[in-house]
């Protein structure tokens, strides 16, 4: 025309935006069955009345904080937004809300108080509620909606968002088929209708008003998220506005679009800009009633704005399919310009309009396509550094094993002779010279650069001392192996078949991490493991009881003999054997002629009921993603109509517990134990999971606190009464009865803070765990004398299986958030985040516990036991970890980096702070160890 109106964004096309923001919506839960009987207000809005639907995608991690980013700024949040999610820090970068704010628009805010933290000070008036108080599912809403009818007879807001959080607890805790599901869709429906009808009522001529209802993510089959299932990633997302047209013909299948459109979609419908970082696409349909002018002019900008960003990430821009279709579409635009200024009105005109708007919409995809790829950007020096110290802690680790592993236990890092030496300096100025080079030169941000320059050469200064600690290390393995052995008969030991085998499964995990299959069904690998294990061990039971005894009365006697030393020292040490107070067993175990007895056909039969119990756990939870979906046992007990099975299998597992705990404790812990299990069937009855045989008809659910405090007054209770024991026989330490039975104590704490937070159909687990760890005590371990390393190992395998037997995986969905609340009435960052994380690492925890119990019960046998099993156990860890690490740097391009590597890694992560804790309190059971040596 005359006048360009090139730097002009054009008028906004809606009046008012109201954003209904329902969080875990799922497509199903609108589109659906589910949809039709419980949102029926909504359903004839999406049938018949001015609307279009869609269905979102959402990219993982499927977690409210990075799924809100994606909604307000159409870029693709990192990983690590799910640690973030936890307490989200104000967002930085460009955003609709801040857009909005600059122009002038008013904005107010009902509900989540994430946005509260992402979006300070942007709101002219809000109201935040908790988010991750998950068990309550009417309070959290009710304060949403009592602002309502207020808000919308006012005429002083552009801009209203509601983010609804019921539905979202309802699914932590019970799952998307719970019968609260329907009345909480009922309330949300009748919560759109009543913002339709006001919105309807209060349009002018010039400008109508828009409605939009999303979701931030769906939930799985157990009604969790974070994952990448269909039901986590596929979310409804409906506009209503007078401005559609009235639907006429049968409703097809929603049409599919990523949930990065909406910040675009907005933007364009309230005259804004579209954030700079956005990839996401125009919805067209929203803006197809406008003249083909201004379609043409809407996608045009998102082009813009797209190819800008490309130019900004890619320096080949041009060369970018995405880039070169844009520019043929922007040559075809001005065409039709030309020709619509010269008042061409024909059907020429139309249809080349078509074509244009065509070839923008696939220049578009393809723009945003690419821009998705490439939307991970690296910071690879800091993630080198990360890595070269790992790596270098690993090879201290793996050079310290013959001497870790002796009868001294020395386990030192030779650090204080390099930090005298010539190399030490060399290598801190060297490393400082390439820091100095990477950090000027580095285009952008880098994570390590921006650090203090006092932390950076401390880190340089860590790394130049560990490298020469490993040159050290080697030097004397080197200078060891030139000298002639002193014992030529201890270093011809051969390898057993548990010793292959341990190396064999060890190796065979590690690589099993670099296949993005393996990872999504690793509890395949562990389950296969302990199984091997199983036979291998029936293999050398049949061995020692059978065909040595034929082939070797020598070695017969020997084995008589041991049976005979366990009770020997047992009785001159008082050291507490479990099961010793059963007198039977007891003296079964004392007596030399236990190879002969009952005791040998029980041992003989124990791998074969373990792989009974494993096989059983098994079905119980389906773990994983391709069978995930499958029907377990575990399902069937937590129907509705299945609450009395629950009921008794739970009230069973209670008393198995108490039966398999007791056994070592005090009289005190004992009652104390049985009133904290009463206390945990009286919580899950409270809480609706399970009914006593005396309840008959509806009981009220309440949120169980009192019953769970109850429960936490006990646990507390018996940890310190193991703690006060343990505090004892560190000072009086010729006592290691009292060291014995104190750690049993702290281990029973645990067992009943377990059986706290699981979920009542998972009892079993936790009856299995304690049963296997019985029966291998008293008829593997003991009598077959493994040495510490081999029963570390095999604790540790059975803990990694027991973390999937749980139902957990690895995949972020599968964390039951729920029992971080457990007897909490609102919402406390630390306990809550403790609680969930001992609820998700309950299996590999009291695995690790009760080994610390067992070798500390073995010090009489080899006096460095529990050193032994802290430099394992801290081993077995460290090597998946190390190369896991060294793995996903390499696969940091792969398709499934953000919805397979990165939760595993993350779960990594955390499971090493675990260990690291574990590692500390065998250290700190382990202090009078040197004094004993010498």
């Amino acid at each position: 025309g005359m006048v360009s109106n090139w730097t002009k964004i054009p008028p906004p096309l809606f009046k008012k935006v109201v954003i209904v923001l329902i969080d875990a919506l799922r497509d199903d839960f609108v589109f659906g069955s589910k949809g039709k009987q419980f949102m029926p207000y909504t359903t004839q809005v999406v049938e018949k009345g001015a609307s279009y639907s869609f269905i979102a995608e959402a990219k993982p991690p499927t977690v409210t904080m990075p799924r809100i980013k994606a909604l307000m700024t159409g870029s693709i949040p990192g990983f690590i937004d799910v640690v973030v999610n936890l307490n989200s820090p104000a967002l930085l970068d460009d955003n609709l809300i801040w857009q909005a704010k600059t122009a002038g628009k008013r904005i107010i805010f009902y509900g989540d108080d994430t946005w509260v933290k992402l979006f300070p000070k942007h709101f002219v008036e809000y109201d935040g509620t908790t988010s991750f108080f998950v068990s309550d599912f009417t309070e959290v809403d009710d304060n949403v909606t009592r602002h309502l009818d207020r808000v919308l007879k006012r005429e002083d807001w552009d801009l209203l968002i509601l983010h609804y959080l019921g539905l979202d607890h309802i699914g932590h805790m019970t799952g998307p088929n719970s019968p609260l599901v329907g009345p909480k869709l009922r309330e949300m429906d009748n919560i759109l209708k009543k913002i339709h009808i006001s919105l309807l009522s209060k349009e002018e001529a010039s400008l109508p008003n828009l409605l939009v209802v999303c979701g931030d993510h769906g939930m799985s089959e157990t009604g969790s998220h974070g994952g990448s299932s269909e039901g986590e990633v596929h979310t409804p997302l409906l506009f209503i506005s007078s401005a559609f047209e009235k639907r006429s013909g049968p409703l097809a299948q929603p049409e599919h679009v990523q949930q990065t459109d909406l910040a675009s979609t907005l933007a364009i419908g309230l005259g804004l800009p579209i954030s700079r970082n956005s990839v996401g696409n125009l919805i067209l349909p929203v803006v197809g009633g406008k003249t083909m002018r201004e379609q043409l002019r809407f996608v045009h900008l998102n082009g813009f704005q797209l190819s800008r960003l490309l130019q900004e990430n890619t320096p080949a821009y041009e060369k970018d399919p995405g880039y070169e279709h844009f520019k043929i579409a922007e040559k075809s635009h001005g065409n039709w310009i030309k020709l619509y200024l010269e008042g061409n009105n024909s059907e020429i005109l139309l249809n080349l309009g078509k074509k244009v708007l065509k070839q923008y919409l696939e220049a578009l995809k393809t723009l945003s396509s690419s821009l998705s790829k490439q939307v991970a950007q690296y910071d690879m020096y800091s993630m080198m550094v990360g890595t070269v110290i790992i790596m270098e802690v690993l090879l201290l680790l793996l050079l310290s094993v013959p001497k870790a592993l002796s009868r001294r236990a020395d386990f030192e890092v030779p650090l204080s002779p390099p930090l005298f030496s010539l190399l030490f300096y060399l290598m801190c100025l060297l490393l400082c010279a390439v820091h100095v080079i990477v950090c000027t030169s580095a285009e952008s941000l880098c994570y390590f650069c921006s650090m203090s320059w006092l932390t950076a050469v401390g880190v340089m200064m860590l790394i130049s001392a560990l490298m020469c600690g490993i040159l050290s290390a080697v030097a004397k393995i080197f200078e060891n192996s030139s000298l002639p052995p002193k014992n030529p008969t201890v270093s011809s030991s051969s390898w057993s078949e548990i010793d292959v085998l341990i190396l064999a499964g060890t190796i065979g995990h590690v690589l099993s991490l670099g296949a993005s299959s393996f990872i999504e069904e690793e509890h395949q690998t562990w389950y296969f493991l302990i199984n091997t294990l199983c036979l291998v061990l029936c293999q050398e039971l049949c061995r020692n009881y059978f065909l040595l005894k034929e082939c070797d009365p020598q070695h017969s006697t020997n084995l008589k003999q041991n049976f005979g030393s366990i009770g020997e020292t047992s009785e001159c040490k008082n050291i507490d054997i479990p099961a010793a107070s059963n007198s039977k067993l007891g003296k079964a175990i004392s007596s030399s002629e236990f190879v002969k007895g009952s005791d040998k056909w029980i041992s003989i039969a124990t791998p074969w009921i373990i792989l009974i119990c494993c096989r059983l756990l098994r079905s119980l939870n389906q773990t994983g993603v391709q069978w995930a979906h499958r029907p377990d046992f575990g399902h069937w007990l937590t129907s509705s109509e299945h609450k009395s099975e629950l009921s008794f299998l739970a009230a069973v597992s209670l008393l198995m517990i108490f039966f398999l705990v007791q056994r070592r404790c005090s009289l005190v812990s004992k009652i104390a134990m049985a009133l904290g299990l009463l206390g945990v069937y009286s919580y899950r009855a409270a809480i609706g999971n399970v009914i006593f045989p005396w309840q008959h008809g509806g009981k009220d659910i309440s949120k169980g606190i009192t019953e769970a405090r109850f429960v936490y007054v006990f646990v507390l209770g018996i940890v310190f009464t193991g703690t006060k024991d343990l505090l004892k026989s560190q000072v009086i330490s010729a006592d290691s009865s009292m060291k014995s039975t104190g750690l049993w104590e702290v281990y029973s704490g645990l067992v009943l803070l377990a059986a706290l937070l699981f979920r009542p159909h998972n009892l079993p687990v936790l009856v299995f765990c304690l049963l296997i760890q019985t029966m291998m005590t008293k008829y593997i371990w003991r009598p077959l004398k493994f040495d510490a390393a081999q029963t570390t190992v095999m604790h540790y395998w059975f803990g990694q299986a027991f973390f999937y037997f749980q139902g957990n995986s690895n995949g972020i969905a599968t964390v039951d958030v729920s029992a971080g609340f457990v007897g909490l009435d609102s919402y406390v960052e630390i306990p809550a985040i403790f609680l969930t994380a001992f609820a998700t690492y309950a299996g590999p925890l009291l695995w690790a516990i009760h080994l610390l119990c067992y070798l500390s019960s073995e010090v009489s046998r080899n006096p460095a036991a529990v050193g032994h099993g802290c430099f394992c156990y801290a081993l077995m860890r460290s090597i998946p970890v190390a190369i896991y690490v060294v793995l996903v740097t390499g696969l940091r391009y792969h398709l499934f980096i953000w919805s397979v590597f990165s939760p595993k890694l993350l779960y990594e992560g955390v499971h090493v702070f675990i260990t690291a804790a574990v590692c500390l309190f065998f250290t700190a059971m382990d202090q009078n160890h040197s004094y004993r040596v010498q």
